[in-house]
């Protein structure tokens, strides 16, 4: 039998996921090992465990892929990964993309004003949320960004994409062979028998 508090559920990873190469693994070893010599010169060697912690959470992150969680939307509020937000605690929301995915950002009241992220795998979803979540919430269509969230896309910016490098090197071979066509002989050649 169907839940008739249920108005709408989508299933979708618990965070946005995006299976990266070796070349960012080799990024992040590379900032670790920049960063540990300099604290190692420096003297404060106990600051090494964050750094190498740090490096060890990126690397878990960056390899296991997230499970995928069932979110609701009921007549009381929204149930997402066995948590349930109540409407009354819920102040605003808003959209940001991330990895390919939308990411549904809700926002609470006073005084917390915590965070609650929940992935909406494609665009048709993102519709029926914004009409469903719009009858309880306010919407907000350019977030106010923290500084925290400001710092966060700014350090996102400086983490390389492989996807662009590739292209990159795809656009410079063929660049490549546009300006350096093929030689060919005007001499005649043999025929093959």
């Amino acid at each position: 039998m169907e839940n008739p508090q249920v108005v709408f559920s989508w299933k979708a990873p618990l965070r946005p996921y995006k299976k990266r190469s070796r070349l960012i693994l080799r990024f992040y070893l590379a900032v670790a090992l920049l960063l540990s010599l300099i604290v190692f010169f420096f003297g404060d060697k106990i600051l090494l465990i964050p750094i190498w912690a740090v490096l060890f959470l990126f690397y878990v992150l960056t390899i296991t892929p997230p499970p995928e969680v069932e979110n609701k939307i009921t007549k009381f509020g929204i149930e997402t990964a066995d948590v349930t937000l109540r409407w009354e605690v819920l102040s605003h929301f808003y959209f940001t993309k991330r990895f390919g995915f939308y990411v549904l950002t809700l926002m609470g009241h006073a005084p917390y004003f915590y965070h609650t992220y929940i992935v909406v795998p494609n665009e048709e979803i993102k519709k029926n949320l914004i009409l469903i979540l719009s009858q309880h919430l306010v919407f907000k269509e350019k977030p106010h960004l923290s500084l925290t969230d400001r710092m966060v896309d700014w350090l996102a910016k400086l983490i390389p994409d492989e996807e662009a490098e590739l292209s990159q090197k795809d656009a410079r071979r063929v660049e490549k062979k546009l300006t350096n066509p093929p030689v060919v002989s005007s001499k005649p050649r043999p025929a093959s028998l």
